[in-house]
């Protein structure tokens, strides 16, 4: 796969480099594909992008379709579905503007695999439901349109006839019409032989696989083994491991089903082996293992059933003799709890026949104890058993024996919960409108009862019979409405109700004072009874009473009673519980299980082997009872993971909801932001509204008559301004606003152009937003990329100017909103923040306005633009100077949006906001399922953040990434960071370095909490003091951190804790990726007594500050050369390696195919510096060859080292040396004629850095270099990149760089985790 990418990145670079526009495109939709076939998503998708750009700039409009299939596709797996259905509509539209069929039948494929989505993660998206139906339709009649007739003889067209019916089939088990799907798929596969499809084709797999899925929901455990097994087949043959794995776990999960513990722990074992060879399956991994954990405590509840059956069986000899005593209604009591929890644990583990064996017990038991009520609940458990074991009809006998049990004591609950039940059994036997009758029946009951919880479980289930089985949008919507205002009703009451269920119940069962100690208490189960001991007659009775007459006084009654049994809140039609969902159970268990369900959608496309997941939210398991990672993946994309109950080791996507947890959020207006008369910008602005026509325009907007120079000054002699030619129209730009140092920056000037030839538009053109796109920027027919500076371009052009092409249009709504929301209030466009929202690198849903000098005021049109957007993936606000005021704008952004899911990232670091700005982030409820990273660094949050940030990390359940680095906060907000922290928490990333004070056992608390998230992978703790017991703690938790990432910059934990800490990361299951050591006080030492094997698996290592001399570039040198080191990053700044150690390290790269950024910045020794400066003195003066050579004798022996010397090349052998390097001939000539140190001192490290081949970042800075040594340097550097090669070469900073990996582009605290 490596040669395979490597050669389709060579061809893409020869393509670009002939500028043949068409092949460049091809290629990077090739590289996209390699990649994402690799699981690598995000760098799939940055060549998607470069695809779809080149082809929408230079190809004609027919070669949009495939890369908008892609797009739409790579999108879809990153679950970014806004993006998803923006790329294909526009793929479906512009297939059918072509009239391409082909074309048209996929894209209604992915628009319906796209809603599929969304309705799996909403309970109440009518829309998303209708648009799947529709678009899966649309499909499939496309597909028999192509079958029939084949627009050419190359395809038949078969596979995607043979998905379609796939696709249709799964929406079928998505909407629990199993015998339906069942059919369809069937038919598939009948498809497949009546056409003679290989019997190892993909499309065979993918209905195996899911007809394996719908027999398991039949209980027809052998055709299920069947299916899955010619799946795994199938999958093993084609190569496909990761089909391979999960029907490994899908086989697994029939044997679970079973309670053949064993096979399915064997079945797992084999996925766990299969996923672990997969790159970027890390999360299939540990959903096996946590499958497999599972499994070991199913096989716990097992023993403890058989221990509780030997109990039980020592009870009925007691109840034997104990027939007409006093005591025989005790022995019944306590028959009845042991039966309670066999019940129980039968149902944990959807053991249900054991589960109906129980029950029926229970029943005999209530009866003999003449009990209505425990008669009722044991009628449900058994009509529970019937149900999930599919035999219906037995469970409508149960269930309504259950009813009239219930009703003849007035048991108004009981009557409600079991209304519900029968309506599920009627929904599964298809009897729908029967179904419904019998949820508004439970509903009217639950509403006389006055039980808010069984109300709300009623509406859900008659929302979605009028959704999904009728299609009754006006009903749909009256019921949603009912059901928020019921959620709302409920918050209110909530905390009462938390209080409530604290305390101990003083209506337990009666036979809980004779509890003995047979019964297990190795596992904490439901409470099975919670109903009243107050008898019909309201006395208690005692046990001593003789069961006849107490027959006699409860004949007869009618009394209602108070309470009802856990059984009662155990729905039947509760999905049965998988490995992944068995240690989920609560004592709280809620009654009624809603309708939605797992379910697989695939692709049709041509390449796409895997399957995309999706599921319905079920109701039988509070959300706050699950844990963050619950199940494992289906045939679906490797980001994807979910929640479920009856398919935890098969789908994962989303975690599901159950009816009482279920917050729906509803959007509220936001107030209109009021208008300013004042001036709201402090920088450098555009002004609109130019009169049309040609005109001639500055950066102030200010109109001249005549054309200017290329290059000019204001009348202050202060500012340097750039004119631009487009067509005849003249643009003045700042220089300072297109210039890094002195340096011109290209790309910048052209969006400076862009967006100032914008303004200049007439109001009718511009309302459009339709904005430039200036591809070359030229003077005198030369281009300007290839100048470098301003200066430099003056020199060159003199009063002339350069010449911008318009290459193309791209609309860019924000900056129309932006413009427009400037006039509104009579300002002016901030230039700068219009130069960011240009960037046409960034989506529109990544709003980037870094850097701008926004302020509170100057910031008000953005947000009011913001407030027309409304919804977006990203919006970083950093390096301004905003204040509090600006966070409570967005969160009236935010609100008015009423968007409650999406992924989002605040970035904010580096402004002014205080502790008050979070309150704004904790008020507003839309974040709390949106919020995945928030970055807060560089802020003075102190001490009072607190309590906001442990709200934060507690209500923001999607939160993954916090930075709160240099906020000046302490140890007691640490300490409430960990307080906050549990195992339901999904955070990954967490940065807390650089404040002070923090305490040891502060940082030793937060590392113990961390090592109990399941998700947790890196961690900053740059700047901190850390002594030995931290650096202990955190040894010792390296195996069960499992980090990814270790930032321990500045903490001074010194070589004897490096090594150690190094020894218990290599000791962990995880492999480390990333590792900051800088300035910690490490030596040679270290980096010599730690295993070059340690370091060989992680990407970027930073060793900045640390005296590791020459002596560590010999271990250093022997990881670069190891052909397993995977190193993309390496920072070896003021590390004392002298410039021997300096070119070893280059050298080593000959042989490195991984390293791609290289920092060996201020590593020069003042010996060595000196020694160069004295040789060139010498060589200035002397006029004698020999005699120079001999005073320098010494200066050579000056730059050698203990393990490494620097060699003079043979004078014969220079040449060779020289052009195989790339050095110029001139070069090679001088120093063949001079043969000083300093010479072939730069010969040497010219070769080096010729032969560094992957490198695409080189920091030789501060080394002592002279100019000449580092422009000959640059020409070994260009060599290799004669295209893309960049350089910054000012005083002793010698930067070398590439066109995609810039050099100072970003600020360190602005780089990306």
């Amino acid at each position: 796969m490596d040669a395979e990418l490597k050669a389709a990145k060579a061809a893409y670079r020869n393509a670009k480099a002939e500028g043949n526009h068409r092949e460049e495109a091809r290629w990077a939709n090739v590289i996209g594909d390699i990649l994402k076939n690799r699981g690598e998503y995000v760098e799939a998708l940055k060549w998607l992008r470069i695809d779809y750009d080149v082809s929408l700039k230079h190809l004609p409009e027919k070669h949009l379709l495939p890369t908008c299939q892609s797009l739409g596709e790579m999108y879809l797996r990153l679950e970014q579905f806004s993006d998803a259905l923006i790329y294909q509509k526009k793929h479906l539209e512009l297939a059918r503007d072509a009239n391409d069929v082909v074309e048209q039948q996929r894209a209604s494929t992915q628009l319906g695999r796209t809603y599929h989505e969304l309705f799996s993660r909403s309970d109440h998206d009518h829309n998303s439901i209708r648009n799947a139906k529709k678009y899966f339709k649309c499909s499939m009649d496309l597909a028999v349109k192509l079958k029939e007739n084949p627009p050419n003889s190359k395809s038949s067209f078969l596979k995607e006839y043979i998905d379609a019916h796939n696709n249709t089939g799964m929406l079928e088990m998505d909407l629990e019409n199993l015998h339906e799907a069942r059919k369809i798929l069937t038919r598939g596969l009948e498809i497949c032989d009546e056409e003679e499809i290989s019997e190892y084709d993909d499309g065979r797999s993918r209905l195996h696989h899911n007809l394996g899925n719908v027999y398991m929901e039949l209980r027809d455990w052998d055709e299920a083994r069947q299916n899955i097994k010619r799946d795994i087949v199938i999958c093993n043959r084609i190569g496909h491991r990761q089909g391979e794995a999960k029907g490994y776990i899908n086989l697994g999960e029939v044997h679970y089903r079973t309670q053949r513990y064993e096979d399915a722990r064997s079945y797992y074992e084999k996925a766990l082996g299969l996923a672990k060879t997969l790159e970027d399956e890390d999360a299939l991994a540990r959903q096996i293992e946590q499958n497999i954990e599972t499994v070991r405590e199913a096989v716990k509840v097992i023993a403890a059933i058989k221990k509780e059956e030997q109990s039980l069986k020592k009870l009925k000899r007691d109840i034997a003799t104990a027939r007409g005593t006093p005591h025989e209604r005790k022995c019944l009591l306590q028959q009845n709890v042991v039966l309670e929890r066999l019940v129980e644990k039968a149902r944990m583990i959807s053991a249900w026949e054991k589960h109906c064996e129980f029950a029926k017990e229970k029943k005999k038991i209530a009866t003999e104890l003449c009990d209505r009520q425990r008669l009722g609940d044991s009628y449900l458990d058994v009509a529970e058993s019937y149900q999930k074991l599919r035999k219906f009809n037995k469970a409508i006998k149960w269930y309504k024996k259950s009813w009239e049990m219930y009703k003849s004591i007035g048991n108004l609950e009981g009557q409600a919960l079991v209304k519900i039940n029968i309506g599920n059994v009627l929904d599964s036997t298809e009897n729908w409108r029967e179904a419904l009758e019998a949820f508004q029946e439970s509903y009217s009951i639950a509403v006389e009862a006055d039980l808010p919880d069984v109300q709300l479980s009623a509406l859900e289930n008659m929302h979605y019979s009028n959704m999904i089985r009728f299609d009754d949008e006006d009903e749909t919507r009256r019921l949603k409405l009912l059901i928020d205002k019921l959620k709302k009703s409920e918050e209110k009451v909530a905390e009462a109700k938390s209080m409530l269920e604290d305390r101990c119940s003083e209506t337990d069962t009666e036979a809980d004072d004779y509890l003995s100690n047979s019964g297990s208490d190795d596992f904490c189960f439901p409470k099975t009874i919670s109903r009243s001991k107050t008898l019909t007659t309201g006395e208690e009775l005692k046990d001593d009473v003789c069961l006849m007459s107490l027959y006699q006084s409860i004949k007869g009654s009618s009394k209602k009673k108070a309470g009802h049994k856990e059984s009662l809140t155990n729905s039947t039609k509760q999905d049965e519980q998988s490995p992944s969902s068995l240690k989920n159970q609560t004592n709280d268990h809620q009654t009624v299980v809603g309708r939605k369900r797992v379910r697989v959608i695939l692709s049709d496309d041509d390449d796409d082997d895997e399957v995309e997941c999706s599921s319905r939210k079920d109701r039988d398991c509070l959300v706050e009872d699950l844990p963050s990672y619950d199940a494992i993946k289906s045939k679906t994309s490797p980001c994807k993971i979910q929640v479920i109950s009856e398919y935890g080791s098969k789908c994962a996507i989303n975690v599901e909801e159950s009816s009482s947890s279920f917050k729906y959020c509803s959007p509220h207006t936001a107030t209109k932001t009021g208008r300013h008369s004042r001036s709201l910008s402090n920088d450098i602005v555009a002004k609109p509204d130019f009169p049309s026509g040609k005109c001639d325009t500055d950066v102030s907007g200010k109109q001249n008559d005549i054309a200017h120079p290329m290059l000019h000054h204001s009348q202050t002699n202060l500012q340097q301004y750039i004119t631009c030619r487009i067509g005849n129209d003249l643009i003045h730009v700042e220089a300072s606003l297109c210039t890094t140092g002195d340096q011109l920056n290209i790309d910048s000037f052209k969006a400076v152009v862009a967006c100032l030839y914008y303004l200049q538009f007439p109001t009718e053109k511009r309302s459009e937003g339709l904005l430039p796109i200036i591809e070359h920027i030229k003077c005198a027919g030369r281009d300007v990329e290839s100048l470098e500076t301003v200066e430099h371009l003056k020199e060159v052009l003199g009063n002339d100017m350069v010449e911008a092409s318009v290459d193309g249009w791209i609309h860019k709504r924000l900056i129309k909103m932006y413009v427009d929301c400037c006039k509104e209030l009579s300002e002016v466009p901030n230039i700068k923040v219009l130069k960011k929202l240009y960037n046409l690198e960034v989506s529109d849903d990544e709003i980037v306005v870094s850097d701008c000098d926004l302020q509170d005021l100057s910031i008000t049109p953005l947000i009011n633009a913001l407030h027309s957007q409304k919804s977006f993936a990203m919006l970083d606000l950093s390096h301004n100077l905003l204040g509090n005021g600006t966070i409570e704008k967005l969160q009236k952004v935010f609100t008015a949006s009423g968007q409650s899911y999406g992924g989002l990232t605040l970035d904010l670091h580096c402004n002014r906001f205080g502790p008050t700005a979070l309150f704004q982030i904790c008020e507003c409820s839309l974040l709390f399922d949106r919020l995945e990273v928030l970055n807060i660094s560089g802020n003075r949050l102190t001490d009072a953040c607190g309590s906001y940030l442990s709200t934060i990390l507690k209500n923001c359940t999607a939160l993954c990434s916090l930075n709160i680095e240099n906020c000046c906060v302490t140890s007691r907000t640490i300490q409430k960071i960990a307080d906050v922290l549990d195992s339901r928490s999904v955070l990954s990333h967490l940065c807390i370095g650089h404040n002070s004070p923090v305490s040891g056992n502060a940082i030793v608390n937060l590392l113990s909490k961390l090592s109990t998230l399941k998700r947790f992978s890196e961690l900053n703790m740059r700047g901190l003091k850390l002594g030995k017991p931290v650096v202990d703690t955190l040894c010792k938790l390296a195996g069960t951190l499992t980090l990814s990432g270790l930032i321990l910059g500045g903490t001074s934990i010194g070589t004897e804790g490096a090594i150690k800490l190094a020894e218990s990361l290599l000791k962990g299951t995880e492999e480390l990726v990333k590792l900051d050591l800088s300035y910690c006080g490490l030596t040679s030492n270290c980096v010599l007594n730690i295993s070059v094997n340690f370091f060989c698996s992680i990407l970027e290592l930073n060793l900045e500050g640390n005296p590791i001399m020459s002596e560590g570039s010999n271990t250093l040198f022997s990881l670069l050369v190891n052909p397993q080191c995977c190193l993309k990053v390496l920072v070896l700044r003021k590390c004392q390696l002298g410039l021997a150690g300096i070119l070893q390290i280059i050298e080593g790269l000959a042989e490195n195919s991984c390293l791609e950024e290289l920092n060996l910045a201020d590593n020069s020794v003042p010996k060595e510096v000196s020694a160069l400066q004295y040789d060139l003195s010498v060589k200035c003066c002397s006029q004698n060859q020999e005699q120079k050579l001999d005073d320098n004798q010494e200066v050579v022996c000056s730059l050698h080292t203990a393990d490494h010397e620097l060699e003079v090349a043979d004078s014969e052998g220079i040449p060779v040396e020289a052009a195989a390097s790339g050095i110029e001939d001139s070069c090679a000539s001088s120093c063949q004629r001079n043969s000083s140190p300093e010479c072939h001192f730069t010969q040497q490290f010219s070769i080096a850095i010729g032969k560094a081949n992957n490198l695409q970042l080189l920091d030789l800075s501060n080394n002592g270099f002279s100019a000449q040594a580092a422009e000959t340097f640059y020409g070994s550097w260009t060599t290799l990149r004669p295209l893309s090669s960049q350089k910054h070469i000012t005083e002793q900073i010698i930067h070398f760089s590439t066109r995609e990996n810039k050099c100072c582009r970003v600020k360190p605290c602005c780089k990306k985790v």
